[in-house]
């Protein structure tokens, strides 16, 4: 992001951030005969990802040097992000109204509570759909 605006693509608005699920709650050896716990027949169940709503502002740029799309941004405090962060949750999928979405890696917050997140490959916004020719 070097200054929004410049030859960057960006999106402003509303995103949702895919959290993911608690991997499941650990039992007691004693707990160790109850073996229906999961549907795999096993352990126990992992619970679904959490998607919470928060704003952002992302853009991004195709890399001619490494040949990908880079993309970062920010996003608006949030307890949720900001306690999944701390229980070390750092890869997180990011998901605008219009359906697209991207993998993306948080930082630590910023002043604002918010946090910075970027990601390479597929950004969660719209690009420019570009033609080579032969």
């Amino acid at each position: 992001m070097s200054g929004f605006g410049d030859d960057e693509e960006e999106y402003q608005g509303p995103v949702t951030v895919v959290l993911p699920g608690e991997p499941g709650d650990t039992r007691d050896a004693g707990d160790a005969g109850d073996a229906g716990d999961a549907a795999d027949g096993g352990g126990p169940a992992a619970s679904a990802p959490v998607p919470v709503e928060v704003q952002a502002h992302l853009a991004g740029h195709f890399s001619p040097l490494t040949g990908d799309y880079r993309w970062r941004g920010r996003l608006s405090a949030s307890e949720a992000i900001t306690a999944a962060f701390r229980d070390g949750v750092r890869t997180v999928l990011v998901r605008t109204p219009d359906g697209f979405e991207g993998n993306g890696v948080l930082d630590d917050p910023n002043l604002w509570g918010g946090h910075p997140v970027r990601g390479t490959g597929t950004p969660p916004f719209a690009v420019p759909l570009i033609e080579i020719d032969d």
